[in-house]
């Protein structure tokens, strides 16, 4: 699910799976969407940690569950913690969302809080109406068009200092955010028809500047990684400073960060 500037970094698993509530509360009103009879095969693409793919596999019990995700650190920590001798219907592969390797074995695709990460939604798009039964459903949630927009003036204002700007220089595209009007022709090319595609916004909630400081150190790696490990944690304190000197924490401690959504449900024609 990486981008081309994704070898520069590594995922912690176990880091992400602690500081992903937001996502994992995401996924599950996905998932409450599909109405499951409990019988389908569904694939999981962008997996991660693999605990929402082991939700999946709970629900589809008496169907099958492939979780695939192109980090391998991710696919080996999932495998752990969801091992088959706990859910029989579950496995997980390493695999780029550009180029999946199935063909007409799915009822189901899901994908959740991953595909942002990715340079050619388009080659997704393909592969996914390749590896999908006829008359079955594609159900994706990624960062759109504005998402976390506040997040990144913090970080822009950051770098321009001089003692990080070094490390910024010839920076790649880090995520890829779209609106559903680039999407639509995108879907018709693909072979999908079209349930509903829209942007939706979404209130990230962590618990003070802790919480916020683990959230950008677990994925905001295209930025956290330039700076040399040393320093590493006082640039993303500097990123959380200048985010809530903007936006103060409310009344109860925590931290809000306004997200936006891309949320299409299609169904391959």
């Amino acid at each position: 699910m990486r981008t081309a500037e994704s070898k520069s970094f590594t995922w912690d698993p176990a880091d992400y799976a602690a500081s992903s509530s937001s996502q994992q509360a995401w996924a599950r009103e996905l998932i409450a969407k599909l109405n499951l009879s409990g019988t389908e095969h569904i694939l999981d693409v962008g997996c991660g940690d693999g605990k929402v793919t082991a939700e999946l596999a709970r629900a589809a019990s008496r169907g099958s569950v492939t979780g695939v995700d192109s980090s391998p650190d991710m696919i080996r920590f999932a495998c752990h913690k969801f091992p088959t001798s706990a859910l029989p219907n579950l496995q997980f592969r390493v695999m780029d969302a550009r180029r999946i390797r199935f063909h007409c074995m799915f009822d189901v695709i899901f994908s959740n809080a991953a595909l942002h990460w990715m340079d050619d939604h388009q080659a997704f798009l393909q592969g996914a109406s390749r590896c999908l039964r006829s008359g079955g459903r594609l159900l994706v949630s990624c960062g759109g068009k504005g998402n976390a927009q506040d997040v990144f003036v913090a970080l822009r204002s950051e770098i321009r200092l001089q003692r990080w700007r070094q490390f910024f220089r010839k920076m790649a595209r880090p995520y890829f955010f779209y609106r559903p009007e680039e999407y639509e022709s995108w879907l018709a090319r693909a072979g999908f028809g079209i349930r509903s595609l829209r942007l939706t916004d979404k209130d990230m909630v962590w618990e003070g500047h802790g919480g916020l400081a683990a959230w950008l150190r677990t994925t905001w790696h295209p930025y956290t990684q330039r700076v040399p490990e040393a320093l590493r944690e006082q640039f993303i304190a500097g990123v959380a400073e200048r985010y809530l000197s903007k936006h103060p924490l409310d009344a109860a401690g925590r931290v809000h960060i306004r997200m936006v959504r891309l949320e299409l449900d299609a169904v391959k024609t």
